[in-house]
């Protein structure tokens, strides 16, 4: 069943299980949502519907986005993002101006989460790709440069070779994470492991496609 929910990381923490184990958590506030357009087969050629999550000043939205809300008749929303299902899923049912809440998860449950991984900036080949540094003794010259780029012949660097340059800020999915824990009442979702991106950045959370 294809689900999912838009949501925003508040950061880790810890929790113990009922054996007494620790078990590292992400807190992420899930929801709630709002279905603020739906595409069908006849319109689109797919099926999924458009989430609205998140509070923004309305004067900083333009006069084509306030008017896309205004056609949904719902209030402007921060973040849009669509969430695709299949004809036989629940989100099937849902109807322009519905509400998607953290309700729709159940704990044990698998869940695959997208984000924009945190922006290191200009980085040499060792952070951005580990590989490993040279001798530091022995009248060694070579350190944490990147070494050789290409044989002589081609007398050109082949694409794809491995370079310092900008690490980081890339959409990142991190999947088969559990959720230990759903809070109803405070919109709350506790997932066990680290999740990608800063806190208050934006989180997609899908169910698990290998689970």
């Amino acid at each position: 069943m294809a689900k999912g929910i838009l949501g925003r990381k508040l950061g880790m923490t810890q929790i113990f299980s009922q054996e007494g184990l620790l078990i590292p958590v992400t807190v992420i506030e899930a929801g709630p949502c709002t279905v603020v357009q739906k595409k069908t087969m006849e319109n689109d050629q797919y099926l999924a519907v458009q989430l609205g999550f998140g509070e923004r000043r309305e004067r900083l939205f333009n006069k084509p986005e306030r008017g896309h809300f205004d056609k949904a008749k719902v209030k402007p929303l921060r973040y849009l993002r669509e969430i695709r299902f299949d004809a036989d899923d629940d989100f099937a049912n849902l109807n322009v101006g519905d509400s998607v809440d953290v309700s729709i998860f159940d704990e044990g449950e698998k869940v695959d989460i997208t984000s924009t991984s945190k922006g290191k900036g200009f980085q040499g080949s060792i952070k951005r790709h580990n590989q490993s540094r040279g001798p530091r003794t022995h009248g060694s010259h070579y350190h944490r440069g990147v070494g050789a780029l290409n044989s002589v012949d081609p007398a050109r660097v082949f694409k794809g070779r491995k370079l310092p340059g900008r690490m980081g800020g890339e959409r990142v999915t991190i999947q088969n994470l559990e959720v230990v824990k759903v809070d109803q009442d405070r919109n709350l979702l506790l997932v066990k492991g680290s999740v990608p991106g800063v806190k208050g950045s934006l989180v997609i959370i899908n169910d698990a496609v290998k689970a």
